[in-house]
């Protein structure tokens, strides 16, 4: 199992380098894929909603009207759930915890996976050469739209797809060069997730970065 290795900031030809079948030959499965993603997805969520209880409603505590002789249920004050402008009988308190978990094997499996979907796809660009950039991002935009051309046969250098580029460490000159860049995201190979791979189109990767990569997903086997 072989990829095609560019080198990012020049022109040169490319070379062959191995990929390894445990990562990148693996038999896709669907439901573990959106098991991942749906993990992922619901760790992001933070509770902000805030209904007010009776409690918390300003107002009087006056009571509503006298206990009995009026034909009508008793009532203490007019703040009660079931009166109009009365605080929430059951809403959302803002302490809310959405968080799920997935077994480390299966989400190292649906990271390999994710993986082997997009090799499958011929959806991934292995570059060399991300140390010689400048730092600036219209330099840095024609070398990517020049690459997705030249893997990818992408058409319009005007408007770039979803791309993932994938680092081995902080890079701070690739950092300002991409930061700017509408539908291009950052990410190093030690934080990878499946959601990332899945969610974008393309993926640029790091020769480096599959390095780290490989050995952080052996590692979890």
């Amino acid at each position: 199992m072989q990829i095609k290795i560019f080198e990012f900031t020049q022109e040169s030809e490319p070379k062959k380098v191995n990929l390894p079948e445990e990562i990148f030959g693996l038999k896709i499965k669907e439901k573990l894929l959106a098991e991942a993603v749906k993990v992922f997805l619901a760790n992001q969520r933070k509770a902000k909603a805030k209904a007010k209880t009776r409690g918390e409603v300003s107002g009087s505590g006056k009571k509503i009207w006298r206990q009995k002789g009026t034909g009508r249920a008793r009532h203490g004050d007019r703040y009660a759930n079931i009166f109009v402008g009365g605080g929430a009988g059951h809403g959302p308190t803002g302490r809310e915890n959405w968080h799920l978990s997935l077994p480390a094997k299966k989400r190292t499996k649906a990271l390999a996976m994710s993986l082997s979907l997009k090799f499958t796809q011929n959806k991934i660009a292995l570059v060399e050469n991300f140390a010689n950039l400048t730092g600036k991002t219209k330099e840095t935009r024609t070398y990517l739209v020049n690459l997705l051309q030249k893997v990818f046969n992408t058409k319009s250098p005007q408007l770039l797809p979803k791309v993932l580029i994938i680092r081995p460490e902080k890079n701070e000159k690739l950092n300002l060069s991409l930061r700017n860049l509408e539908g291009v995201t950052l990410t190093s190979a030690a934080v990878l997730n499946p959601y990332q791979v899945l969610a974008n189109q393309y993926l640029v990767m790091d020769r480096q970065a599959l390095t780290e990569l490989t050995r952080r997903i052996k590692g979890n086997d």
